[in-house]
């Protein structure tokens, strides 16, 4: 790549754009400027997806994008564009075409699919008192309440949703597995990022919250990205 990529973050569930913090800090200490965190409505596939389709249009250049979590099903869902110069997964999903998140946890059920609770209006939320626990035990007690507390919760029908055609099929890919991730069980993401045959895999003893607790071997990992390698 010769110019610079705009380097577009996209957060999963039960998060949102601010998740992104520490790995922003880190991508701008190290000359890239050019960054956007999307913010998801978590209403559904197509609608998340279309949030980011419509922020890659309208900028010219090169994009990479980077997904977190669910985030990597909506890059998969929308990434194919004719500016997107790659895609990179942390601790995500990566569905191939008719394959939703929902029936990837199956496959492997997390250790801490226990701790989801749905609402009355049927958003699906991690219990309070277990989302340290759950998804990101190696962050500190405050940080992770502070996580807790300003969750962002996804409509439980978002999990069923599929992806149509996959990106990754057709871009370059990197993949970032979490060895002990509670959340998206590690087994499937092994598996997610071997079919992938990305250009770079990297494991970290992490929790699902990687992008926090390894914001460093993130940060690098996305900066190799967008610089090709």
């Amino acid at each position: 790549m010769n110019e610079q990529p705009k380097i577009v973050l996209v957060h999963g569930f039960w998060g949102g754009a601010a998740h992104w913090h520490p790995v922003i800090t880190r991508l701008l200490q190290k000359g890239f400027t050019q960054l956007q965190a999307a913010e998801l409505p978590l209403t559904s596939l197509a609608e998340d997806a279309e949030r980011v389709r419509k922020m890659v249009a309208q900028h010219a250049g090169p994009v990479l994008l980077v997904g977190h979590s669910y985030g990597g099903a909506v890059i998969s869902e929308m990434g194919d564009m004719p500016n997107v110069v790659g895609l990179v997964y942390i601790a995500a999903f990566a569905p191939d075409a008719g394959e939703s998140a929902g029936g990837i946890t199956q496959v492997h059920p997390p250790v801490a699919i226990a701790s989801i609770a749905p609402d009355s209006d049927g958003y699906l939320w991690i219990k309070q008192s277990e989302f340290h626990a759950s998804f990101c035990q190696d962050l500190t007690p405050l940080e992770a309440q502070l996580m807790a507390i300003c969750q962002k919760a996804p409509l439980g029908s978002t999990f069923g949703n599929e992806v149509q055609a996959p990106a990754w099929k057709k871009k370059p890919s990197w993949y970032q597995i979490s060895s002990e991730d509670r959340m998206i069980s590690p087994e499937n993401q092994q598996r997610m990022a071997a079919r992938m045959q990305p250009r770079q895999i990297i494991t970290l003893a992490a929790s699902h919250a990687s992008l926090v607790s390894k914001a460093d071997e993130v940060s690098n990992l996305i900066a190799s990205a967008a610089q090709g390698r």
